[in-house]
């Protein structure tokens, strides 16, 4: 790569010369598989700045292996295609420790060891026998990576938390079904915008030379840290967190400055200097894959299907004053690399976990929108207090993400400047269980799998 400027007769120094993408977050190595020898997160410091942390990780070997199965009680020892976790019953108990005391046992805390939710069953209460709420899905036994994310032994993929469940169950709590929008933004402040493109002006003017390194901090220093929103959830929650790491990691992979986990073309690969107009703003968001849900003919059953996550773009122009407005043409780059990421994302989302726990996180949104919308709580005779109560349950335990650094990648690309990515995760759990989305129960396997599971033991909140 050219290190400094061209010489002082080319015109427009930085729209001729340089490319540069700027993204919120920070440089961090690739991400481990399951048996990966790095292992990544984030840490908040106290002032509320969200970073990536890479550790290095020694891998699931043999004896920690082994070490993590005897930790668990026998039956929860072994992986099975489908467990199933009564909600009331798991609450009562965990209602019963609490109370004592006790703290709230890590069978509990990992939801028997289930890594999706593919069902949720509703069994009515029927004179005195006690209804109940059901979600099954695969499960396995787990492990603690070096990152400190609770990780399922034979696929590597997260355990689905309690934390995360009770967050999403607070959205949409027993009584009037409403909709609400759940999700994060990270974007560029507007008077950050507006001191760049003043810096990038007056670099032009005064020090055609500069090399790039000169820009990209003159640039880091304008455009200041970003800011980080959240919508629907206590930005306190873990559910919160997963979140903003999810959306600004999948920016650095766009822009270059994480590797992708799989094998794909990434945005920075695919843009050219005549595809994207100049000063475009790409903004980069997920959302639910909303025709996810099969639904059962008497509604009491639902399974989630898909991988219930999609990557889109939208492109914005950053004027002079740092405002925003819509390009007048789409990014041919953007589109190519949201496309492949959403068609790749069941192999990201195997080998990179945040992936696979945000595709957990619209699961349980989804699943406590249909539970809302058809009185799940009311049929089954169960109010959710405890899980709804941040006094008696907290789940806002974490500090709370406001900023993240500005990292910046320039690379040379003939005649654009390519400005700030923003975007997020949005997500309206809602539209997933609204009739034209729904997908019926034509041959009765909801019906029947629900059938199936209707046999609850006589003690125990889980059962295979």
């Amino acid at each position: 790569m050219q290190t400094s400027g061209p010489s002082p007769d080319r015109v427009s120094f930085f729209l001729r010369l340089l490319a540069v993408f700027v993204a919120a977050g920070v440089v961090s190595d690739q991400t481990a598989s399951a048996q990966g020898l790095n292992a990544a997160g984030v840490v908040i410091d106290p002032a509320g700045v969200l970073r990536v942390q890479s550790v290095a990780d020694p891998g699931l070997t043999r004896e920690r292996r082994q070490a993590a199965v005897d930790a668990l009680p026998g039956d929860l020892q072994k992986a099975v295609p489908l467990r199933k976790v009564a909600l009331s019953r798991l609450e009562a108990e965990l209602a019963k420790r609490l109370a004592d005391g006790r703290g709230v046992p890590d069978d509990i805390q990992k939801l028997a060891g289930l890594t999706r939710v593919q069902y949720v069953f509703v069994y009515p209460a029927e004179g005195d026998t006690p209804g109940e709420v059901v979600l099954a899905g695969p499960a396995e036994p787990w492990f603690t990576d070096a990152a400190g994310r609770v990780r399922g032994i034979e696929t590597g993929l997260p355990t689905i938390l309690l934390e995360d469940l009770a967050t999403a169950i607070r959205c949409f709590a027993p009584g009037e079904p409403r909709d609400r929008l759940v999700g994060c933004s990270i974007d560029p402040k507007q008077e950050g915008l507006a001191a760049m493109q003043a810096f990038l002006r007056q670099t032009g003017r005064v020090n055609p030379t500069a090399s790039v390194e000169e820009i990209v901090t003159g640039m880091k220093e304008a455009l200041g840290t970003q800011v980080v929103s959240i919508q629907g959830v206590s930005p306190k929650t873990h559910f919160a967190q997963v979140m903003v790491e999810a959306d600004y990691r999948m920016k650095l992979i766009g822009i270059g400055l994480e590797s992708p986990p799989v094998r794909m073309k990434t945005w920075i690969d695919l843009a050219s200097a005549g595809s994207v107009a100049a000063n475009a703003l790409q903004r980069w968001y997920f959302v639910p894959d909303y025709k996810c849900v099969r639904i059962a003919e008497d509604d009491l059953a639902i399974e989630l299907v898909g991988e219930a996550v999609k990557l889109c773009g939208a492109d914005e122009v950053v004027q002079a004053d740092g405002t925003r407005l819509s390009a007048d043409r789409a990014d041919r780059a953007s589109r190519a690399f949201t496309e492949t990421f959403t068609r790749q994302y069941p192999r990201i989302a195997a080998t990179n976990p945040v992936y696979a726990q945000l595709r957990t996180l619209v699961d349980l949104v989804v699943a406590a929108a249909y539970m809302q919308e058809h009185d799940a709580y009311g049929q089954a005779g169960w109010e959710a207090t405890t899980l709804c109560d941040e006094a008696a349950y907290p789940v806002e335990t974490l500090p709370a993400p406001q900023e993240v650094e500005t990292a910046i990648k320039a690379v040379w690309k003939k005649n654009r400047l390519l400005t700030p990515i923003g975007g997020g995760v949005t997500m309206h759990p809602r539209l997933a269980i609204d009739p034209p989305n729904l997908l019926m129960d034509e041959k009765g396997d909801v019906s029947a799998a629900r059938a199936t599971a209707k046999d609850l033991p006589a003690t125990g909140w889980y059962w295979d």
